[in-house]
């Protein structure tokens, strides 16, 4: 952990540019009050399926980074209306935690925050721990739902806007937007050269460059800073099975610990930095295009890089911020079943009328993204596969009805056909959401870069804006896998075939959102009338739990195995090994696995945790139900010298179900000076 004083130019910055702004703060009423918040979601680190890449194989065993849910809350002051943006570190927002958490914001605040002004959305990070569905397509890879892991996204995203709710205080927020060109590369090019050529010119490097940074000030002062830019959190491999915040998790980490010096498990009131999506689904962070490449070929790097581009640009728009946004909050909201959409040709390419379909997945689905997460080489992106096909309808018997709506795809699991539930939402929520001058439109999916454009557009021209106003936020609220353009669609590339609504999915979207759109540009309310279900009470896990743990044969928990060095320099790695339990004994889920502390005088100081970017905490099962614990620091530059250890913090079962903490602790070792 770097102390306060050593904040880098860029921070800097964006205090003298606080100052610059600190004036105009004072001498008018502050539009809104604002208010951030953070906590902590890790789940299970051991031993869950981790969610993203549907690698049977890929389970946790560990801790790179913690995941954090980051709130941000505006109200505004002139009518008292309110919005909640989440932003999480999970690979979906499911329709299970949007449920679960409004149930408990309506048991703590009634009607103040509700379905229509919370908006959550994920960072989509693909190393985490999943089985956080009520449904079974997301559920199958991890081996059903995951109670434990469920309750930590749960509690942890309450928790933020608990804490965002009651630090509300008179402020302002500031936009600034700009583009960043090195942190992505189109991934499906190929489908999107099928759009027109007008449509096209909108992103001449294929990608969308779009950043836009929000920063939140009390009485001038940054509190906090929400940045929305597309590039799938897919730096981590599917061989990593330490969870990771992925590199926009590093981006935050980048921003609150190692520019405005924040605490994680002590700072009462860290600034809070959230690296949000856009529309990413053909936005891959690889930028050799190839998985773990780019630009080397050592995951954790890219992750480092990728996340450290998009935080250097959010830091230099926020400290270069000059717009302050003025005017409303306000929010319209409503359900659609999305399998049953009659879209008007006003939105669709070829002019006629069309509908969406019950929700399907094609075969270029089991390709998976070969630039991020190939799938087991039973089939090609683009590639007809008759055979997969055919044995897809003798299995789950595709209806004709259906193989003729869903169009070129061909159909192999007909998700949405399944009994006795679909196996993925369809009564999905659509939401927009307005702060000031600038307008968040929702989508529970991954719209490319063109299904997102085109809908920016439309609901720019309804509400009568600059289409930068407006911004499409991808894995809000639910999910429902990929958001094509009717022409990407035609290609059946992964996204394509992973479009389960069929061809006319994103001018779907297009007409449901301007619907919203047009309600709030007429200062009209919207009408709802569907709900989605409730599955929480039909779930099944297949997971085996934690039996008990043993210690090897004359140890005992919390005993070094493995001790580390006597001495070591910065840029050493230092590893120790103990004796301990499972991690889903207890989840420390706000506190840590692993200390590296420093003595000071003659007291010890924690000076990094398993929430740092340099530690490493990694579970092994050694034999049976015996188990150990691999720590790691890779100490940083400029980390003062002195005597130092290592401590591990462990629970261990006994047979009859009885969880007790332990700790260990290693040898004393010495950082010596460069």
């Amino acid at each position: 952990m770097r102390p306060l004083h050593r904040l880098s130019k860029l921070a800097l910055a964006l205090a003298m540019g606080a100052l610059a702004h600190a004036g105009t703060a004072r001498a008018a009423t502050p539009p809104y009050q604002v208010g951030v918040g953070m906590s902590d979601i890790t789940g299970e680190a051991a031993e869950v399926g981790m969610m993203g890449y549907a690698e049977l194989t890929q389970k946790t065993s560990g801790i790179h980074q913690r995941l954090r849910a980051r709130a941000f809350i505006v109200q505004d002051a002139a009518t008292q209306k309110s919005a909640v943006i989440v932003i999480a570190d999970t690979g979906l927002v499911t329709q299970a935690i949007h449920q679960a958490v409004l149930k408990r914001l309506a048991a703590k605040y009634g009607a103040l925050y509700n379905e229509q002004n919370v908006l959550i959305s994920a960072t989509h990070t693909h190393a985490g721990p999943g089985g956080y569905s009520h449904y079974a397509l997301y559920n199958i890879t991890i081996l059903g739902f995951q109670q434990k892991t469920f309750n930590a996204i749960v509690d942890g995203i309450v928790e933020a806007i608990d804490k965002a709710h009651l630090s509300k205080a008179p402020g302002d927020i500031l936009l600034n937007q700009g583009e960043l060109t090195n942190a992505s590369r189109n991934r499906s090019a190929p489908a999107f050269r099928l759009n027109p050529a007008s449509d096209r010119a909108a992103f001449p490097l294929e990608i969308d460059p779009l950043m836009s940074v929000l920063t939140f000030r009390q009485s001038g002062r940054p509190v906090g800073a929400l940045s929305l830019f597309p590039t799938h959190g897919t730096s981590m491999t599917n061989s990593n099975t330490l969870i990771s915040g992925d590199n926009k998790g590093y981006a935050a980490y980048h921003w609150e610990h190692d520019q405005a010096g924040v605490r994680y498990r002590s700072d009462k009131a860290p600034f809070v930095a959230a690296f949000g999506q856009t529309n990413p689904g053909d936005m891959s962070p690889n930028l050799n295009l190839k998985p773990g490449s780019g630009p080397t070929d050592d995951e954790f790097e890219n992750t480092r890089i990728i996340g450290q581009r998009q935080a250097d640009k959010a830091l230099q728009l926020s400290a270069q911020s000059s717009t302050t946004l003025q005017g409303a909050v306000d929010y319209r909201m409503r359900y659609v079943n999305m399998s049953q959409v009659a879209v008007s040709g006003a939105y669709t390419p070829d002019g006629q009328p069309h509908s969406t379909c019950p929700a399907a997945l094609g075969t270029s689905f089991a390709a998976g993204s070969e630039e991020d997460g190939p799938g087991p080489g039973i089939a090609k992106e683009g590639q007809s596969n008759p055979f997969l096909a055919a044995i897809g309808g003798l299995v789950f018997w595709p209806s004709e009805t259906l193989k003729q709506c869903q169009g070129v795809k061909e159909v192999v699991i007909p998700v949405g056909d399944m009994k006795p539930y679909p196996w993925a939402p369809e009564v999905l929520p659509l939401q927009l959401v307005r702060l000031g001058s600038l307008y968040l439109a929702t989508l529970p999916g991954e719209p490319t870069i063109m299904s997102g454009y085109r809908i920016r557009r439309q609901l720019a021209r309804t509400l009568g804006v600059d289409i930068r106003q407006v911004l499409v936020v991808g894995y809000t609220n639910a999910y429902t896998e990929y958001i094509t353009t009717p022409e990407e669609y035609s290609i059946q590339d992964y996204e394509g075939g992973s479009t389960l609504f069929g061809p006319y999915t994103q001018p779907a979207y297009q007409q449901e959102l301007n619907k919203l759109a047009y309600d709030m540009a007429n200062n009209q309310p919207t009408i709802n009338t569907l709900q989605p279900r409730d599955l929480s009470n039909s779930q099944l896990n297949f997971q085996t739990g934690v039996v008990m743990d043993l210690p090897a044969l004359g140890k005992r928990f919390g005993q070094v195995l493995t001790d580390v060095a006597s001495s070591y320099a910065p840029g050493d790695t230092v590893s120790v090994r103990f004796q301990t339990g499972h991690p889903k004994n207890n989840l420390h889920r706000n506190g840590t696995f692993l200390e590296v502390q420093r003595l000071v005088g003659s007291s010890w100081q924690a000076v990094a945790d398993d929430g740092d970017w340099a530690t490493r905490y990694r579970w092994v099962r050694t034999f049976g139900a015996e188990s150990a614990a691999d720590i790691s620091w890779t100490i940083p530059a400029g980390t003062p010298p002195g005597s130092y250890r290592i401590v591990h913090y462990g629970d261990a079962k006994n047979l009859i179900g009885t969880i007790t903490p332990f700790t260990g602790t290693s040898s004393v070792f010495q950082v010596r000076a460069n």
